[in-house]
């Protein structure tokens, strides 16, 4: 498959370069508005563009010296599931102010008693006229310290089965009930949060899709999640890489230890397997196949591989990783001490390693549900 970029001459890479000529500093706003932020959604938030296009304007911009605006969950998960069922209304309100990352936005998905088996969910929305009353408590949330709005997961008919007595929404997190609980890791970081929904209304109009009808737009959700948490940086599609550690090794001289040489081949190895799976993605994304169970086949790998960068990177530093410096092999301690440190959560964040395993299993393998 020749996935290579268009060269110089190609119209589109031209249209890019001359409209950063024409805004050389732009704005978040204006990225957003030019379709520069998510190409790939349809206009006017984006430019329709299929994944070659997406790489070449990401190869324009990065030339440039140009970052799109940061909103992780609100481009990379809720956009998409409210272009796929939300109103017209919900599409003109949110999506231009979120490509901007001007309102940042959380997921208010798991609970403690509901994680990777989301359909055992208990929050409730009892509609009440013109809004739903939406009481229960959720764990883990990203990002609700400073989000404006959270994509919601609710019960609202607790008599129907579970996956069908769910409904999705748009939650205003300043709404009066809503309370936001720090939860800090181990690196010292905050990213996690407690949310607690006591009595909150949220407006009828923030229903996306259908009453009852929010597992599909969850699945629709969790895919576009897991290939974002699957990409190729190490820590959910950020920070080093496999490559990164390689070539801190190679700058360093090499590394003499036999078994550590191969475990840097290993690492390539698995890094290797995950970019022709990313290629296999946008083979698909050509063909007009949306993200299936691949996502989990990749998100499991990724979980795996991200652990083994990290692992590695910590064993390198030898006795030098208890302190600040270099280790022997050239690998400073700071980004991938934090590394060794959060990469539990890569097994867990955005369905645990045992469930991706569970949907490989039975919807690519065609094994029997797990009991």
């Amino acid at each position: 498959m020749n996935l290579s970029l268009p060269g110089e001459g190609d119209p589109r890479r031209r249209e890019v370069r001359a409209w950063l000529a024409d805004h050389p500093s732009p704005s978040a706003r204006q990225l957003a508005e030019a379709g520069l932020v998510a190409p790939h959604w349809p206009s006017p938030w984006g430019l329709d563009a299929d994944p070659i296009h997406q790489l070449l304007i990401d190869d324009e911009l990065s030339r440039a010296g140009v970052r799109r605006p940061v909103n992780i969950i609100g481009t990379g998960w809720a956009g998409p599931t409210v272009l796929a069922a939300g109103t017209e209304a919900q599409k003109e309100r949110y999506l231009f102010p979120m490509l901007a990352a001007e309102e940042i936005w959380c997921q208010l998905f798991s609970e403690p008693g509901a994680g990777s088996d989301l359909a055992s969910l208990t929050t409730r929305a009892v509609r009440d006229g013109d809004s739903y009353v939406v009481s229960g408590q959720k764990v883990w949330t990203s990002l609700a310290h400073m989000a404006s709005f959270g994509i919601l997961l609710a019960r609202t008919d607790p008599a129907a089965p579970p996956r069908l007595g769910i409904s999705y929404f748009i939650c205003p997190m300043d709404a009066p009930g809503v309370t936001v609980r720090p939860i800090v890791e181990m690196t010292g970081a905050h990213n996690f949060n407690e949310v607690f929904l006591d009595g909150v209304r949220v407006p009828a109009a923030n229903l996306v899709g259908e009453e009852n009808g929010g597992w599909p737009l969850a699945k629709v959700t969790l895919a576009n999640e897991r290939v974002s948490l699957s990409a190729e940086g190490a820590i959910w599609g950020r920070g080093p890489t496999a490559a990164t550690l390689l070539d801190l090794v190679r700058s360093a001289g090499g590394c003499a230890d036999p078994l550590l040489r191969q475990d840097l081949a290993r690492l390539h190895s698995e890094a290797e397997t995950l970019r022709l799976l990313r290629l296999r993605t946008i083979a698909a994304a050509l063909a007009g196949r949306p993200a299936g169970p691949e996502a989990s086949v990749r998100k499991a790998l990724a979980d795996d591989h991200g652990r083994h960068v990290m692992h590695l990177a910590k064993r390198m530093t030898g006795t030098a990783g208890l302190l600040s410096g270099t280790g022997p092999c050239g690998v400073t301690d700071a980004i991938w001490a934090f590394g060794f440190l959060f990469s539990p959560a890569l097994t867990i964040g955005g369905g645990t390693a045992e469930i991706q395993r569970n949907i490989v299993a039975e919807q690519v393998l065609g094994l029997p549900h797990d009991p």
